[in-house]
């Protein structure tokens, strides 16, 4: 049975729109939890587009599962993690022009800095995360360099255009989930994934958790955030 985690951030792209104090992604982590997520995102970039220094401390305090803080791998970011302290870091590619992270960090190209930000982050107590195309020389990277898990990007699946298209790009994430499951890794999945593309995922059972965030918050815009949770979690529960 895998575990839903819901990412907050658009609930803060939403309030930062404004420029308001709503709608607060606190309090949207612990309707998540109440409905029955099983732990919480959030991705503190550099430029603050959306979640702000002040959410993610609060939601330190807040969070009764388990905070995954997603982060790009800079000395700015490192140095907040671990005052912070969340369960878990996720380490994201990061670009000032994107709208979302838009592909799979490269470990291999960058090996030793990352094995210094898991040797740091590890001496915190925090666990790492790294979020990787299914690619096998990435995630043999991402297991050189200590990581815990992997997260891999399912954005390719989710945007393929025709049906066979689809297929194959499924069957490259489970190969690349097979391939982390052997060198040890723990693995989740993420980017793109909706009510109803991930339905397919029943056929991979070895991702323990699926990290899901805008199409949780466009649901919830319609029918209300702890049923849109509930709805989803329903979903990857039954995998």
């Amino acid at each position: 049975m895998a575990r839903l985690a819901v990412n907050v951030d658009h609930v803060a792209t939403v309030r930062q729109a404004r420029g308001g104090r709503e709608p607060d992604p606190v309090a949207a982590a612990v309707m998540a939890e109440l409905a029955g997520a099983e732990g919480i995102i959030c991705h503190l970039r550099e430029d603050r587009r959306h979640l702000q220094d002040r959410d993610l401390r609060v939601l330190r305090e807040v969070v009764q599962t388990r905070l995954n803080m997603e982060m790009a791998a800079t000395d700015e970011m490192i140095r907040i993690a671990g005052e912070v302290k969340p369960d878990l870091v996720t380490l994201v590619p990061e670009k000032r022009q994107e709208l979302t992270t838009e592909g799979g960090l490269d470990v291999y190209g960058s090996r030793e800095r990352f094995k210094d930000v898991v040797q740091r982050m590890h001496g915190a107590g925090i666990q790492v995360s790294f979020f990787v195309d299914p690619d096998t020389r990435q995630i043999e990277s991402a297991a050189e360099c200590g990581g815990d898990i992997v997260e891999i990007h399912t954005g390719a699946y989710a945007e393929a255009a025709t049906e066979a298209a689809a297929r194959g790009q499924l069957a490259t994430i489970a190969t690349a989930v097979n391939v982390s499951s052997q060198l040890g890794l723990r693995v989740s999945a993420g980017h793109g994934l909706n009510y109803i593309n991930v339905k397919r995922f029943h056929r991979i059972p070895l991702i323990e958790e699926y990290s899901i965030g805008h199409t949780i918050v466009a649901r919830a815009v319609l029918v209300g955030f702890e049923r849109a949770v509930r709805e989803m979690l329903e979903l990857v529960r039954n995998f």
